[in-house]
């Protein structure tokens, strides 16, 4: 559905030159399947340190908050992937000792949700792992393809 409604604006924008729109087909369908191989790579690098994706992006996320505490919705909106479990997420990562849960006492709906230093230990031994991974991800690019290829994704988003 959201490809096709992406043609559509596309097919308006450029007139409806329909050689246009296949090659903007096929690009969509190979942006798509390139970023489900990019998941399934880093996947594999952290299935021994038992995290997931998601789970990874959430750690890092609450890295990024230097100690602040963050709501769900907050992690929730920073997500990769704008997803509904972030609850379940953060459970899987409070049952690993990852992170902590603070229920606010005046509104037990207010939840917030911190990093552990177990969590930060994690992370800075994947930090150099992820490193070396993404660059061997990249390596059959060379710096100034990866340059224009970031470029072209920010444009593309514009």
């Amino acid at each position: 559905m959201y490809i096709q409604i992406l043609l559509i604006q596309l097919m308006e924008r450029k007139g409806r030159n329909t050689d246009f729109v296949k090659l903007a087909h096929k690009s969509v369908i190979d942006l798509m399947v390139t970023g489900n191989w990019l998941q399934d790579k880093l996947a594999e690098v952290l299935k021994p340190h038992k995290l997931s994706n998601a789970q990874f992006n959430v750690l890092r996320i609450l890295r990024g908050q230097k100690g602040k505490p963050a709501s769900l919705s907050c992690v929730s909106d920073k997500m990769i992937h704008k997803m509904s479990n972030t609850t379940r997420l953060v459970d899987k990562l409070l049952e690993k000792g990852l992170v902590d849960r603070i229920i606010c006492p005046e509104n037990r709906r207010k939840v917030e949700i911190t990093i552990t230093a177990e969590g930060l230990k994690l992370l800075e031994e994947l930090d150099g792992v992820l490193e070396k991974a993404e660059a061997n991800l990249m390596s059959n690019l060379e710096k100034n393809e990866i340059e224009q290829l970031e470029f072209l994704l920010k444009k593309l988003k514009e």
